[in-house]
C-alpha cells in the first residue's frame, strides 16, 4: 500500500516483547555511554598539547586494554552484591601499631627488576644503570636500548638486543628521532612474549630539544607500558638537567628512584 506516493513497510507480524526493548535500550545506553567516555578522554589527551604521533601512541595503548577492562567490567555485574558487614562497623577499631619508617638507601640495589617494575637511577653520568642493566639483562627475552652512547652487550646474542641510537652532542652516527617515534619502536619488543628490559639514558636530550612536559609525559607512557607488558624500565638521569620542581614530578612517575 501507498500513501501519497510513498510505500508504506509491511506492517510487523511479530510485536516487540519486553525483554527484548529493554534489552536493546540498555545495549544502545552502554555503547552510547562507551562513545562518549571515548571521545572524552581523547579530547582531554587534546586539550594537553599532544601531538598527532603522542595521540596515536596513546589511542593504541588504550585500545589494547580495551578487551581486558570489557572483561573485568562483566565479572564485577556478575559478581553478587556484598552485604555490609554491620557487626565490623559496629566494633570499636582495633588499634593497629604503628610501623617503623624506613628512608630509602642511597645506592639500594633492586634485585631483580620485575616485570612490571620502573626504575630512575639519579647519577651524572650512566655507571650504576649500566651495572644494573647487565645485572638483569638475561632476566628478559630482550633488552630494548635507548642512548645517545648504547652500551656493549656482548654477552646477548644480537637477536636479543634491540638498539635504538640516538643522535646527540659527541655521539658518532645515531638517529635524529623525537620522544613519539622512540615510543613507537618500544612497543614491539616490550609487547612481544615475555615482554623487554627497556634501559633508557637519553631523557636529557629530549629534555633539550622537546620540552619538559613532551619528556614527562613521554615518561608516563613508558612507565604504562612496561606495566601493562609485564617489561621493566630502567633509566639513568642526570637531575641537574631539570630544575627542582620538574625533577620531581619525572621521579614520581617511576616506582623506584635510586640515588647512585
Amino acid at each position: 500500500m501507498s500513501v501519497n506516493g510513498r510505500r508504506e513497510p509491511p506492517p510487523s507480524t511479530e510485536e516487540e516483547s519486553p525483554a527484548d526493548e529493554e534489552y536493546a535500550r540498555r545495549y544502545a545506553e552502554g555503547y552510547g555511554e562507551g562513545l562518549r567516555s571515548a571521545l572524552r578522554e581523547v579530547l582531554q589527551h587534546t586539550s594537553r598539547g599532544h601531538t598527532a604521533q603522542e595521540l596515536r601512541i596513546l589511542v593504541e595503548s588504550r585500545l589494547a586494554r580495551v578487551s581486558e577492562e570489557v572483561e573485568l567490567k562483566r565479572k564485577s555485574l556478575l559478581a553478587p552484591p556484598r552485604r555490609p558487614d554491620w557487626g565490623a562497623l559496629l566494633r570499636p577499631p582495633v588499634p593497629v601499631p604503628a610501623r617503623p619508617w624506613n628512608p630509602p638507601v642511597p645506592g639500594a640495589v633492586p634485585d631483580p627488576l620485575a616485570p612490571g617494575k620502573s626504575v630512575l637511577v639519579r647519577e651524572e653520568r650512566p655507571k650504576r644503570a649500566l651495572e644494573l642493566l647487565r645485572e638483569n639483562a638475561t632476566r628478559y627475552p630482550r633488552v630494548a636500548v635507548v642512548s645517545v652512547h648504547p652500551p656493549e652487550l656482548a654477552d646477548l646474542p644480537a637477536d636479543h638486543r634491540v638498539v635504538i641510537a640516538l643522535r646527540g652532542p659527541g655521539s658518532v652516527g645515531g638517529e635524529h628521532l623525537s620522544a613519539g617515534q622512540v615510543g613507537g619502536r618500544l612497543k614491539a619488543p616490550t609487547e612481544l612474549a615475555g615482554g623487554a628490559l627497556v634501559y633508557v639514558d637519553g631523557l636529557e636530550l629530549f629534555a633539550t630539544e622537546e620540552g619538559t612536559e613532551t619528556t614527562i609525559r613521554f615518561v608516563h607512557w613508558m612507565v604504562d607500558q612496561v606495566l601493562r607488558t609485564r617489561s621493566a624500565l630502567l633509566v639513568s638521569f642526570d637531575p641537574r638537567s631539570l630544575d627542582l620542581k620538574e625533577t620531581s614530578r619525572l621521579e614520581r612517575a617511576f616506582s623506584q628512584v635510586i640515588a647512585a
